[in-house]
C-alpha cells in the first residue's frame, strides 16, 4: 500500500508534520496537514482524523482530506462504540480487512458508497491518554504491514503532541483572562466603594446589575465604569 516504502519517504513524512507542528500554524492547520500526508505517504481512499469530546463523551471528525460530504458528516461515535470508539476505549490500533463485513462498523452504507474497504485505526495518546484516533481506509482489501503500521503510529504521536501543546495554550490563555477580568471587576468595586460610599456587597451587586441590564461581560461594565470615574475626577 505504501506508495514508497523507503526510509527517505517515511523521514519526510515525518519532518512536514515537525515542522508543521513547530509552526505558527493553526491546530486546524496541523491537523488538515496531518490527514493529507498520511493519505499520501499510504495512497488511502480516505484519512480522517477524530478527536474525544470529553463533554459529550464522542468522538469527532476535525480533519479529513476526503471530499465526500456525507462521510464527513457521518454522526458522532461514542466512546466504545464502533471501531474506532473501542480503539480510544482500549488504546490499541485494530486493523479490519473489510468494514462492510465487520459487525462492529457503524457506517456500512457510506462504506459501499465510497468504496471503503480495509481499515487502520490508530488511537492519539498524550501520556497514555487518548484523545482520539486516525483512521486510514483503503478501496480493496489490504494487509497492513507492522512498517505501515509505524509509520501511522509515528505521525499519530507526534500529532497528539501537537494537540496538546495547543490545548495547554488555549487553557493557559482562559485562565489569564480570567485572572485578569478578576482584577478589573476587584478594581472597579473598589472605585465604587471608595467614590460612591458604598459597601462591598452593594459596589458587587450594582456591578451584576449593570452587567444583566446591558448583556455585557463584568470585565466590560468594570472598565466602563473605571474609564467613567476617571473622567469624574
Amino acid at each position: 500500500m505504501l506508495k514508497n516504502t523507503s526510509l527517505k519517504t517515511h523521514i519526510k513524512a515525518l519532518t512536514n508534520i515537525s515542522k508543521a507542528i513547530t509552526s505558527d500554524l493553526y491546530l486546524e492547520d496541523i491537523l488538515r496537514l496531518v490527514v493529507t500526508v498520511i493519505a499520501k505517504v499510504m495512497g488511502a481512499n480516505i484519512c480522517s482524523l477524530m478527536l474525544v469530546d470529553e463533554k459529550k463523551n464522542e468522538l469527532v471528525i476535525r480533519a479529513t482530506q476526503s471530499i465526500s460530504e456525507e462521510y464527513n458528516k457521518k454522526p458522532h461515535l461514542k466512546i466504545g462504540e464502533g471501531i474506532a470508539g473501542k480503539v480510544v476505549k482500549e488504546n490499541k490500533y485494530k486493523i479490519i480487512k473489510d468494514v462492510k463485513k465487520e459487525d462492529e462498523y457503524k457506517y456500512k452504507d457510506i462504506a459501499k458508497k465510497e468504496k471503503l474497504c480495509s481499515l487502520l485505526c490508530v488511537p492519539l495518546a498524550v501520556k497514555g491518554k487518548v484523545i482520539g484516533v486516525i483512521n486510514c481506509y483503503t478501496s480493496t482489501p489490504h494487509d497492513f504491514t507492522e512498517t505501515e503500521v509505524n509509520v501511522i503510529t509515528s505521525i499519530a504521536n507526534q500529532a497528539s503532541v501537537a494537540i496538546h501543546n495547543t490545548e495547554l495554550m488555549v487553557t493557559s490563555k482562559i485562565i489569564q483572562e480570567e485572572l485578569e477580568a478578576r482584577k478589573i471587576v476587584e478594581r472597579a468595586k473598589g472605585a465604587l466603594m471608595k467614590r460612591k460610599g458604598l459597601s462591598e456587597e452593594e459596589a458587587y451587586s450594582r456591578l451584576r446589575k449593570h452587567s444583566m441590564d446591558n448583556r455585557k461581560t463584568m470585565r466590560e461594565v468594570a472598565e466602563a465604569i473605571i474609564l467613567a470615574l476617571e473622567m469624574e475626577k
